[in-house]
């Protein structure tokens, strides 16, 4: 019976390639109302960023120590202070600013393999804090309720990458009135507080750029996914790490056809990338990875699997439509889920990838341009303003703890 229903799927899956290869998907769409309106909005004009100038201990020095930064994953912390420094939302009058950005790069501190530490991070912002409370009037009117800060980690500002520790240091006291603009999202989780914007991790533009293949090339890939599926090293069990799903996809899949999936990270991986239909984006360690930009750069359709995921801009960017969500506990039916898909849908689902709005938004590119990660950041800033008088504090009004946390994050940086 299971023969059969390769073999079924099979024929039905060459069906669709077939026309998908034909250089249908080139064609684009859009999103007519509020989603795709959001995308083409020109923050330029809606609001003033007063970026403080921070000792170079807290970003180009340590830039300096470890250029592998400007590569990683975690790059968009520093990208953003780039692009600010240069912004014509940026005021060198404080008093006219709408919101403040303290450039703090705390995940700059990489291992020999390039993974990051997370470990001095509270105190380095914890140490910026204070420098900007004790220099400037302005922290201390809103205690920081006016400013955002860039943290990108795998679990924002809980600042580690193993989910029970993140939830049990919670959000970095210090930060729980500032907007955080950071890269985990998840509903109903500690580490994800209400009004934090959603941003992609950091894919370097130029270097996929650099990779792209005719439009009209057929995907004749079903399914594709190149990465870890258990990571003995921190998870020698098995069944924590992606809380299982990545484990399920290859138990489940590493011996059928239409799935092309493997550890091996060949040098044609983003061209594979353009040759795929769908483009498997599971949880790892955080629900998150840089697969989900890739996807929706080269085209192919993403499939999320990470329950209850907050995924980039999602006010502005319409994933329902554009990706195909697959709960974790379904992972084993992830063949009859995949083939069950109309044609049409498919297709209609790579016309809307096709749309340079779409793509754009999901990039740190350098330079700028309109419409890119860093224009959909400033957007969703200016759509939180004005700011509600809760902002504010009166006079000798004093909300956060600053001696709150573990005892070490205390500690002087």
């Amino acid at each position: 019976m299971r023969i059969w229903k390769l073999g079924f799927a099979g024929l039905l899956c060459a069906a669709f390639l077939l026309g998908i290869g034909s250089g249908e998907q080139a064609r684009t769409e859009r999103i007519s109302g509020s989603a795709g309106d959001v995308l083409d909005d020109d923050p330029v004009g809606r609001l003033k960023v007063f970026v403080y100038e921070l000792p170079s201990k807290y970003n180009k020095k340590i830039l300096q120590k470890d250029p592998r930064c400007l590569n990683h994953m975690f790059a968009a912390e520093i990208y953003m202070h780039r692009f600010l420094l240069s912004s014509p939302v940026r005021t060198l009058n404080p008093e006219e600013a709408d919101w403040f950005y303290t450039p703090v790069y705390t995940t700059c501190d990489l291992t020999p393999n390039g993974l990051p530490l997370p470990f001095k991070s509270p105190r380095m912002m914890r140490s910026a804090i204070q420098l900007i409370s004790s220099n400037w009037p302005y922290w201390n009117r809103t205690e920081g309720a006016d400013h955002f800060f860039v943290v990108p980690h795998d679990f924002g500002a809980c600042f580690h990458y193993q989910e029970e520790k993140a939830i049990e240091r919670g959000i970095l006291p210090m930060l729980q009135r500032a907007t955080l603009v950071q890269t985990f999202g998840q509903q109903n989780h500690v580490c994800l507080k209400e009004g934090s914007i959603t941003v992609p991790p950091y894919a370097p533009p130029q270097k996929m750029q650099t990779h792209l293949i005719p439009e009209k090339t057929p995907r004749s890939i079903f399914v594709y996914f190149r990465g870890l599926f258990y990571d003995v090293g921190n998870d020698p069990e098995g069944g924590y790490y992606a809380r299982g799903a990545r484990a399920a996809v290859w138990e489940n899949f590493k011996d059928n056809p239409l799935f092309d999936i493997s550890t091996e990270h060949p040098t044609t991986y983003y061209e594979d990338m353009q040759r795929a239909v769908f483009c498997l984006c599971p949880l790892g360690w955080a629900p998150w990875s840089p697969r989900l930009v890739e996807a929706v750069i080269f085209g192919c359709i993403p499939v999320i699997i990470a329950d209850d995921i907050v995924l980039p801009f999602a006010d502005a960017i319409p994933w329902e439509e554009i990706g195909v969500f697959v709960a974790e506990e379904d992972v084993p039916n992830l063949d009859t889920i995949l083939t069950s898909i109309p044609p049409e849908l498919i297709l209609r689902k790579q016309r809307l990838l096709a749309n340079p709005s779409m793509k754009q938004a999901m990039l740190f590119p350098q330079p700028a341009e309109a419409g890119d990660a860093f224009h959909q950041v400033l957007n969703g800033l200016a759509r939180k303003l004005p700011h509600g008088p809760g902002v504010y504090l009166k006079p000798g009004e004093k909300i956060l703890n600053w001696t709150a946390g573990p005892v070490g994050d205390l500690k002087p940086w």
